[in-house]
């Protein structure tokens, strides 16, 4: 079933690299590289060729059920389960998106409490990052785009920095090449799954790109940049750290911030941290925009209304989560929802969708 979005609202297709680009690249860069590296330490590059290659499929997949509904997911879900319950199951995706919105900025919020500010209020973080959530998403969907292309542009000087850490480099870390099973490729790309959540909020803002068929070399162009990133930090990454010392950094990304000094900067983090606080807000924007939109199209509700009770929600429950143990269990659960999510239910309905369209098209 297609749905129609005003002109005025609609988005040129380049600005979907932004997009998932913007998802893909939030807390998870921070400290993705030790949880990979637990299972295949040297060959931790791998894995993330592994993650990236198979996010493309699920990609192309995706593209093939919206381009053939020219709807969202809720289009998809009636097409291939019915109205009841493919309501039921977006209603579902629509808790994930919250979770993962929450996830984000409860996660973040915890960095700066180790890294900046010991004594920072969870709360008191979470509702000013919210209300200028709010002015954001309330701005439509454009702003929200806006808030993403802000999100790859400013942090990218942060890119070079990492080159400082190559004085300190020894590359023979990488050796031996291909030294572990399938079963800890397996593992490592399991962890990876965090790092690239976020490329399925396509199911919901599809439908508002102008001739959304020509988005889809954009959204893998995006795809393709954060693998390139996050195989730049992985391999910068263990020629760095030796495989003892990594296994015990918990954000081994800002601790090679460490290292840089400045004339007129003592700490580096500081500033990497703040310019990452523009990098997080499209993550947690985007994830809740696709909620309160999703909610909007489900429960026929406003989606002001929606996005204010979700907010609320976000206020409430992030403030619950108080130490390193309950943040990675939060982690933990979203990216286990997110890996079952992406690289399983995705490609089951794709099947369903598929055989479901085809007996439609004989009736």
């Amino acid at each position: 079933m297609k749905v129609a979005v005003k002109e005025q609202f609609l988005i040129s297709p380049y600005l979907a690299f932004f997009i998932v680009h913007s998802m893909q690249t939030g807390v998870g860069v921070m400290g993705f590289q030790r949880y990979v590296a637990i299972y295949t330490e040297q060959d931790s590059w791998i894995p993330v060729l592994i993650g990236g290659a198979a996010v493309h499929l699920v990609i192309w997949m995706m593209y093939k059920m919206l381009n053939k509904e020219q709807g969202d997911i809720l289009s998809i879900h009636e097409t291939a389960f019915g109205k009841w319950f493919g309501g039921f199951l977006t209603l579902l995706f629509i808790m994930y998106l919250m979770a993962m919105g929450i996830t984000v900025l409860r996660t973040f919020i915890e960095v700066l409490q180790v890294w900046m500010f010991p004594l920072l209020k969870t709360w008191t973080f979470t509702l000013v990052y919210l209300i200028a959530a709010y002015y954001i998403i309330a701005g439509g969907f454009r702003s929200v785009v806006g808030v993403c292309f802000l999100g790859v542009v400013v942090p990218f000087y942060l890119i070079l920095t990492f080159l400082a850490p190559l004085e300190f480099a020894n590359i023979r870390n990488l050796l031996p090449v291909f030294d572990h099973s399938m079963k800890e490729f397996a593992l490592s790309f399991k962890s990876m799954t965090l790092s690239y959540l976020g490329f399925e909020t396509l199911l919901v803002f599809y439908p508002f790109f102008k001739k959304p068929e020509t988005s889809q070399k954009w959204f893998h162009y995006g795809n393709l940049f954060t693998v390139f990133l996050y195989l730049y930090l992985m391999i910068i990454t263990l020629i760095y750290y030796t495989p003892d010392h990594l296994k015990r950094t918990i954000w081994a990304t800002i601790a090679m911030w460490k290292i840089i000094r400045f004339p007129f900067v003592e700490r580096f983090e500081y500033i990497g941290l703040a310019t990452w606080t523009i990098a997080i807000l499209p993550n947690v924007c985007l994830a809740f925009w696709a909620a309160s939109r999703m909610t909007k199209r489900t429960f026929n509700i406003n989606q002001k209304k929606s996005l204010i009770f979700i907010l609320m929600i976000a206020f409430i429950v992030s403030p619950l989560f108080k130490d390193r143990t309950e943040i990675d269990l939060l982690n933990s659960i979203v990216s286990q929802f997110g890996l079952y999510f992406n690289f399983g239910y995705i490609p089951f309905l794709f099947f369903i969708h598929y055989i479901m369209s085809k007996v439609r098209r004989k009736v």
